[in-house]
């Protein structure tokens, strides 16, 4: 398939750009793939197709307050450092903006007690950069930092951004976007999802910008992903691969959640602990060793996410459901509503 396959006109009424007050609540379609049948649902009622002895697979990757305000020294121009990933400790991989004021040698003061020193390009437009700080660089990030939010939310951050642009499974600090299939999550359904005697077990993928980068070429097979950070630890493993033995349901929450289980697969089939970065595209055709049932949103226009969804059901049904979730004002992309393929 090609990139022109899958796009689609979005309006940008579509795009949630805050998520609902409860956030199990929102509307949902179940993608039933044996008999190409939708149904329409709230997302807790979702508990009627899961059962005992399945699994649920989430990222317990934790979104960090990403976007630094500082200045360049001697101009005093502002500049915005957008923390991508660490690549040791204190150098790390920015975007700056605006990008044609930042160049290697310059030093950007950000706050009282941190600064940073440009010391090479990267390929995609971005810089490196060595930070100087005294203490935990986490700690002072955490105060003076603010949340970064995905490029199609077009108004200014809120506080309570914080917390929304975070699901409940969030525990390891490392990302800068959020697995967005997780925030229809609330205590009170993973309760009643954990009496069901469904397991839920965590898997773990640093999202970046990657997610939100185009894809520019027609051929899908030249689009290269970005490498994320991933953890796969052998509980998981070991119940991923005791659901497949029993015949259950193995669902995943959200994209990265398939990424790293289809990184982490053997050959014959099954989970393997482990870690490491992963580049791993999911396209159609696609054959998945071990995700039986996904939870994701509706996407963006010929997003990689998109793709994988139409790898996971076929890309003409869940065209169709596009379209009637279009129809019916379905709202789309992170904050959006939700669909369940079965």
């Amino acid at each position: 398939m090609k990139l022109s396959d899958f796009k689609y006109n979005l309006p940008e009424k579509h795009i949630a750009q805050h998520p609902p007050k409860n956030r199990s609540s929102c509307r949902t379609m179940v993608l039933d793939r044996e008999n190409e049948s939708i149904h329409e649902i709230k997302f807790i009622d979702i508990l009627d197709f899961m059962e005992e002895g399945d699994c649920l697979v989430v990222n317990e990757t934790k979104v960090f307050p990403a976007r630094l305000e500082g200045t360049k020294d001697k101009t005093d121009a502002r500049v915005e450092v957008f923390l991508l990933r660490e690549l040791e400790k204190g150098l790390w991989e920015v975007q700056v903006k605006p990008a044609r004021k930042v160049r290697v040698g310059n030093r950007l003061s950000i706050g009282d007690d941190l600064t940073c020193d440009v010391i090479d390009n990267t390929i995609s437009g971005g810089r490196v950069v060595r930070f100087n700080y005294s203490g935990d660089f986490y700690e002072i990030v955490e105060k003076i930092g603010r949340s970064p939010l995905p490029p199609y939310v077009k108004r200014e951050p809120i506080p309570e951004d914080k917390d929304n642009y975070q699901t409940i499974f969030a525990s390891k600090r490392g990302a800068v976007a959020a697995p967005t299939g997780g925030l229809h999550f609330d205590k009170s359904m993973i309760n009643k999802i954990s009496k069901k005697g469904v397991k839920i077990t965590p898997i773990l993928l640093h999202l970046g910008l990657g997610a939100f980068r185009p894809v520019m070429v027609e051929d899908l097979s030249r689009h290269k992903m970005d490498s994320e950070y991933y953890e796969i630890h052998k509980e998981t493993a070991d119940i991923i691969n005791e659901t497949k033995k029993n015949k259950k349901n193995v669902i995943a929450v959200g994209a990265s959640v398939v990424r790293v289980l289809e990184t982490s697969v053997t050959s014959e089939g099954w989970a393997k602990p482990g870690g490491g970065w992963t580049d791993k595209f999911v396209y159609p055709p696609y054959d998945f060793k071990i995700v039986n049932r996904l939870i994701t949103n509706f996407h963006m226009p010929s997003s990689t996410v998109l793709m994988m969804v139409c790898a996971f059901a076929n890309r003409d049904f869940v065209f169709k459901a596009y379209r009637k979730a279009l129809r019916e004002k379905y709202n789309f992309l992170g904050f959006g509503d939700a669909m369940f393929i079965i």
